[in-house]
């Protein structure tokens, strides 16, 4: 099963970079995404997304499985029909958990910014190919404080407490 090796770090607030930092962050792509767990224990998930492209409009969707926590976890992602998404989101019935993410490239790395609607909640997520590669990476000052060990601010965890919420 593919790896996913990723850190996470807690945005307090949009930064306001130098110069000569604002130089170094290329924004590339704006998505829209709603996602919706369908299962969900502490050591796995099952989730699907519709994600939207907020420069040309274009939808996708896609169904995932993760098993794992913190730094690195095994993942299995493709595509599904509108149909199916569709199908299962009625069939769950649960609020989505919704977010814009911005992909860009801080130096060499690619960055996803996520902002999330329901709760007060931004983060940064950063993809890397090896576990060394992931331990050494080093965040610049603006990044925030490191969750990636953090289980409450896992999506899932976001999610499943966005679900008490609205069904108290």
């Amino acid at each position: 099963m593919p790896l996913e090796i990723e850190r996470k770090f807690l945005l307090p607030e949009m930064p306001v970079l130098s110069a000569e930092e604002e130089g170094k962050l290329q924004f590339r792509t704006e998505h829209r995404i709603e996602q919706t767990y369908l299962a969900i224990d502490s050591n796995q998930e099952l989730r699907v997304r519709r994600i939207i492209d907020l420069d040309t409009n274009e939808m996708t969707f896609t169904h995932t499985f993760k098993k794992g926590n913190g730094l690195s976890r095994e993942e299995i992602e493709y595509f599904i029909s509108e149909e199916i998404y569709d199908q299962i989101v009625q069939a769950f019935d649960a609020i989505p958990l919704t977010k814009n993410r911005i992909t860009a490239v801080w130096e060499d790395s690619v960055i996803e910014i996520d902002y999330y609607d329901q709760v007060e909640l931004i983060v940064v997520e950063v993809e890397f190919d090896s576990i060394e590669e992931a331990n050494a990476f080093v965040a610049p000052h603006w990044f925030g404080k490191d969750i990636s060990a953090e289980k409450q601010y896992s999506n899932k965890k976001v999610w499943k407490d966005l679900q008490e919420q609205f069904s108290e």
